[in-house]
């Protein structure tokens, strides 16, 4: 009788509000068929964890503390940012996650991120069956960028998008207070590298019944200080204030990021931050107008105490559905959220081959945003809305939310060898 596979899962690059709700789908669903899975191990801080076996050992967890990953922020078991090379530049690294997962009778390999864990995920599975030792991978779609493809939006993002409608909302409320003898401009900076998807949500607190001066800078539109002075001056002249909600990759005619610092993370990526302060500067300069201006950061990604009901659900299924497709004999593929309907809201879970998926980034379409390039589009409301409805608070005690520390404890190591990163 052959020996039943244990599970890994792993969480990648940047953490969520509902990251932790798929870790909970996943590891909900596994224990659901312990004829088939034995055990799910979790990478103590992503993939570096299978490379160096610091593995976790989730059944030392009780039910009700992987239930309340559900409603817990962040990467319970650690997450990181660090890319496995090509296969060819560094065919250790791979060799040594195969090795790993042998060592501990892993079969299937869960891992949750964006587009290059998406890439990771797929190479895994090519060597494993290379190697003789095949490895059911199956990647579970998270991004607050939403910009993955195929899958109509990512877990995470409907979370991040309510969070930065209301921060705006709110903000703007704040300044149109306060305009008649001090500031007049608020500028909020948002995540978003090279689709502006999260700077979209901003546009979502200004409504047809109730309008409010927002300007929306977003990656796919280039940015212009003249025609954004002007917009910002009209918008003041009309309101007596203005809120700027731009996106943190941001570019000028030469294409450079307005933020950019000159360095690189883990991925290759530039470095970005602090575009705020350099608007919020061009306005000064430019207008003469006082303002102030804030960064979204972490608080962002952070904030499970307002996510979206729907974020969270679909947070869930996605890991629930990652471990029902290796059950059925899935692999090299990644559960998807299919939209079956606006109004009203419906949708379902899909199927795309991790060739499709793998480095491949999904830009918001043109016509989502308004044609002086600062707004967004009914189109792009419509899209918008559904993913940040309803509520689903944690529970509370004395004013705060009570959120979950698993005991992470950690599985014995079985290789000899130690390998550094």
């Amino acid at each position: 009788m052959t020996k039943k596979k244990n599970a890994f899962y792993a969480q990648s690059g940047g953490v969520t509000a509902v990251i932790n709700a798929t870790a909970c789908g996943v590891i909900e669903t596994a224990r659901g068929h312990k004829d088939k899975i034995g055990k799910v191990y979790a990478g103590r801080n992503g993939i570096i964890g299978a490379l160096t076996e610091d593995l976790i050992d989730t059944s030392r967890e009780s039910a009700s503390a992987i239930a309340a990953l559900r409603h817990t922020p962040s990467g319970a078991f650690g997450s990181c940012r660090y890319k496995l090379k090509g296969l060819e530049e560094n065919r250790r690294e791979y060799e040594r996650l195969i090795a790993v997962f042998e060592a501990h009778n892993i079969g299937y390999f869960f891992y949750n991120g964006g587009g290059d864990s998406a890439d990771t995920c797929l190479k895994v599975s090519q060597l494993s069956e290379r190697m003789g030792y095949p490895i059911q991978a199956i990647h579970v779609p998270k991004t607050v960028d939403n910009d993955l493809p195929i899958t109509d939006n990512c877990p995470g993002f409907g979370s991040v998008a309510k969070y930065i409608a209301i921060s705006t909302l709110e903000a703007s409320f704040d300044v149109a207070s306060m305009a008649k003898t001090s500031t007049k401009v608020f500028v909020l900076e948002v995540m978003g590298r090279h689709a502006g998807w999260i700077a979209a949500a901003g546009g979502m607190a200004s409504t047809e019944k109730d309008e409010l001066p927002i300007v929306i800078l977003f990656p796919e539109v280039t940015f212009n200080k003249k025609r954004f002075l002007d917009k910002v001056k009209t918008m003041v002249k009309e309101f007596g204030y203005c809120s700027v909600v731009v996106s943190e990759g941001v570019r000028d005619r030469s294409g450079k990021f307005l933020a950019d610092q000159g360095l690189r993370d883990a991925f290759g990526h530039a470095q970005l931050g602090g575009v705020a302060p350099v608007v919020a500067n061009i306005i000064k300069e430019g207008l003469g107008y006082k303002y102030h201006w804030g960064v979204a950061d972490y608080l962002q990604r952070a904030a499970r105490h307002i996510a979206s009901k729907t974020d969270v659900e679909q947070a869930y299924a996605m890991g629930r559905a990652a471990v029902q497709f290796a059950l059925q004999g899935h692999n090299s593929v990644m559960p998807t959220i299919v939209r079956a309907s606006n109004k009203p809201y419906r949708w379902k879970v899909g199927m795309a081959p991790l060739k499709k998926v793998a480095n491949v980034e999904k830009m918001m379409p043109k016509s989502f945003i308004s044609r002086d390039g600062f707004g967004i589009t009914k189109r792009c409301r419509d899209y918008l809305a559904p993913l940040m409805r309803g509520e689903d608070y944690p529970p509370y005690k004395d004013g705060l939310p009570r959120y979950v520390r698993l005991k992470n404890v950690a599985v014995k190591k079985k290789l000899n060898q130690d390998f550094k990163i």
